[in-house]
């Protein structure tokens, strides 16, 4: 079925919902490979190759905590790889998908409603109109069980 699953993680507590449901789903199609992509939207990640900046420190930590993803993934027996990417994350999540050759990108939505999704709109719902690759969307919730009221970060 499917042979190579993006799933872009946004360094907040709803990414272990996504990873959770993709590991079961990696494993029925004969432990597909996971690319975990995360996109730094900050100023100096959208400049740092224009500009020829060094890595912020958030940066930093981004790259580290996609990693340690990474390696869990590995030590549970999955093939798996990570990216750190800057600039728009919709856009940057399609084209990583493409160029990575991934057949889905699994992700975490938060169920945004109302206004926020007016003025902001969603990475989620920007993804489904511009990506070819099939998206896969898990709605994230809290502990309580109720929807999150939006992102953490």
């Amino acid at each position: 079925m499917y042979q190579r699953i993006l799933v872009p993680v946004e360094h907040s507590p709803y990414d272990e919902v996504i990873l959770e449901h993709v590991r079961k789903l990696a494993r029925t199609c004969n432990d597909a490979s996971i690319v975990v992509i995360h996109v730094a939207d900050g100023w100096a990640a959208r400049s740092i190759n224009e500009l020829d900046l060094r890595e912020s420190e958030e940066m930093k930590s981004d790259r580290e905590y996609i990693e340690a993803i990474a390696d869990a993934l590995e030590k549970d027996g999955f093939p798996a790889e990570e990216i750190l990417a800057g600039g728009d994350p919709a856009t940057e999540i399609a084209a990583c998908a493409d160029r990575e050759k991934c057949d889905l990108i699994a992700m975490a939505t938060h169920g945004h409603r109302g206004l926020s999704d007016v003025l902001r709109g969603s990475v989620a719902s920007e993804l489904r109109h511009i990506s070819m690759v099939p998206v896969l969307m898990v709605r994230a919730k809290l502990a309580s069980g109720q929807p999150s009221p939006g992102p953490t970060a």
